[in-house]
């Protein structure tokens, strides 16, 4: 198995190390816990909102993807489950504070850049088969990852699912995070009082 096929599948497992780190250096640090939140939920927000246009099909075991998605923040970027994953735990690492905080908030935007980097370039390779010049012209146009200022018109005219799908979609990673905040906050709560 290549390097690309192991990120992949094991991406829901790759962040862990991280968790555990930010756990345990936990420190609250004003204003950076309330930054971190707002960052959080914008990367939740990118998150659900790429949901709505592209489906449950984003939660996959197989490389590919049933339609070519190119409306909401799919007009931005090509990959804003990614962007909005990444943004999530950047918002994170400054939630949980900390002595090493900037050098793990470099390190987190470092190794996601990094995994889904990786990632990208076996999807993409699908994708490209699959959906030869309509993907093409859409890769031309859209950026990778980081998204573009102004909106890139496309032809694909699909409405947004409801939002009540898209939760029932997105309850593991909500999960996540708040069983995530949870921790850290009565990690910090409960340091507090035993000092």
């Amino acid at each position: 198995m290549n390097l690309r096929k192991l990120i992949f599948s094991n991406r829901s497992f790759t962040p862990i190390p991280l968790v555990v780190t930010l756990i345990y250096f936990s420190s609250f640090e004003t204003p950076f816990v309330f930054i971190g939140i707002i960052i959080a939920f914008l990367g939740e927000s990118i998150r659900i909102s790429s949901v709505r246009f592209a489906g449950g099909a984003t939660r996959t075991l197989k490389v590919g993807a049933p339609s070519l998605c190119m409306s909401g923040p799919y007009h931005f970027t090509r990959n804003p489950l990614y962007l909005g994953n990444m943004t999530i735990y950047l918002g994170f690492v400054l939630f949980s504070g900390g002595d090493i905080m900037w050098e793990l908030f470099l390190a987190t935007f470092v190794f996601f850049t990094f995994q889904y980097s990786m990632i990208i370039s076996l999807e993409e390779k699908t994708l490209d088969k699959k959906f030869g010049n309509a993907y093409l012209k859409y890769k031309s146009n859209v950026p990778r990852l980081f998204p573009r200022f102004s909106i890139w018109e496309s032809n694909d005219l699909r409405s947004p699912i409801p939002l009540k799908k898209v939760f029932s979609t997105e309850k593991r990673s909500l999960q996540n995070i708040c069983l995530f905040t949870v921790i850290i906050i009565i990690k910090n709560y409960y340091h507090l009082f035993i000092k």
